[in-house]
C-alpha cells in the first residue's frame, strides 16, 4: 500500500505524465526492479487504493444488520463508506477526486479503474448472495419453529380429550409395540439405497445471474455518483457530495426487484 500511496501522491502533485515508475519507486524507498515486481506500469500502482475503497464498500454491506432489506443495506453501506470521516477523510476525498479525474483522461489509468469496478461488482454479488442465503436460512428456521409450536399446541389439545379417545388417536398413528421376542427375531432394517450419482448442487451462497445483475445496478449507482462528484469542485459533503448523490441514485430505483422471484430461482 505504501507504493500505491506514493504513486497517488506524485500523480496528484506532479501529474500523471510527469511521473515515472522510477519516481514512484524512489518516493516509496524501493528499487525500480522491486516496483516492477509488483506492477507492470506506473498506472497499476494506484490499483490498491481503488481496490481498498471497493472492499470497504462491500464489507460495509456484508456487516449491515441482517434485518435490513437489500435497499436499506445498500444505503447503510453508502453512509458508512462515502460520508467523509467514516470511510475516508475529507482530505483523502480530494485525492480520490484527482485520481478519478485522471482515470477519465488516461486510457491506461481508466483501464485500471474499470477493472477494479468490475471486480467490485463480482464481490458485491457474492455479498448479496451471502445475505440472501442467510435470510433464506432464517426464514426456514422461523418456519420450523412455527411448525413445532403448532405441533405443541395440538399435543396440548389432545391431552384434554378423554383418555379412551386419546388412546384411539395414538393407536391410529403409531404401530403396535413389538414384543421383545419378535423384535429379537426380526431382521435388522436395511439402510436406504444410496441416491443415484448426479451433479453436485451449487452452494447456496453462489451469486445467481440475477444477483450479478443486481450487483451491477447497485455498483453503477455508486460508481456514477462518485464519478459525477469528481467531475465537479463540490465538497465531499452536502447534497452534491458522493454519499448524497449515491443515495439519490439508489432511491431512484424505487420499485426495482432487488430480490429474485420464486420463478427466477426455479
Amino acid at each position: 500500500m505504501e507504493i500505491a500511496r506514493s504513486a497517488a501522491g506524485l500523480f496528484v502533485s506532479r501529474g500523471l505524465k510527469a511521473t515515472r515508475a522510477e519516481d514512484i519507486a524512489q518516493a516509496a524507498g524501493i528499487a525500480p526492479r522491486t516496483f516492477y515486481r509488483y506492477f507492470a506500469t506506473k498506472e497499476e500502482a494506484v490499483a490498491p487504493l481503488y481496490e481498498a475503497g471497493a472492499q470497504r464498500w462491500a464489507e460495509a454491506l456484508r456487516v449491515a444488520p441482517a434485518e435490513l432489506t437489500v435497499p436499506e443495506a445498500l444505503e447503510h453501506a453508502v453512509r458508512h463508506t462515502l460520508v467523509p470521516g467514516r470511510g475516508v477523510s475529507a482530505a483523502s476525498w480530494e485525492w480520490v477526486r484527482t485520481l478519478i479525474r485522471l482515470a477519465g483522461t488516461s486510457p491506461a489509468l481508466g483501464k485500471v479503474w474499470a477493472e477494479v469496478c468490475h471486480t467490485s461488482e463480482a464481490t458485491l454479488a457474492q455479498v448479496l448472495a451471502e445475505r440472501t442465503a442467510a435470510l433464506s436460512r432464517t426464514s426456514s428456521a422461523d418456519a420450523a419453529l412455527g411448525a413445532a409450536a403448532g405441533a405443541d399446541a395440538m399435543s396440548d389439545t389432545a391431552s384434554d380429550v378423554p383418555s379412551d379417545t386419546a388412546a384411539g388417536a395414538f393407536s391410529a398413528q403409531e404401530p403396535t409395540p413389538t414384543s421383545a421376542s419378535t423384535a429379537e427375531s426380526a431382521p435388522a432394517p436395511k439402510s436406504a439405497p444410496a441416491p443415484a450419482a448426479g451433479p453436485t448442487p451449487a452452494p447456496d451462497n453462489v451469486a445467481s445471474p440475477y444477483l450479478r445483475f443486481t450487483a451491477a445496478v447497485a455498483g453503477a449507482a455508486v460508481r456514477v455518483a462518485v464519478e459525477s462528484w469528481a467531475a465537479t469542485d463540490s465538497p465531499p459533503t452536502g447534497r452534491q457530495g458522493p454519499a448524497e448523490l449515491a443515495l439519490r441514485n439508489l432511491r431512484s430505483l424505487d420499485g426495482f426487484a432487488w430480490e429474485e422471484s420464486p420463478e427466477e430461482k426455479a
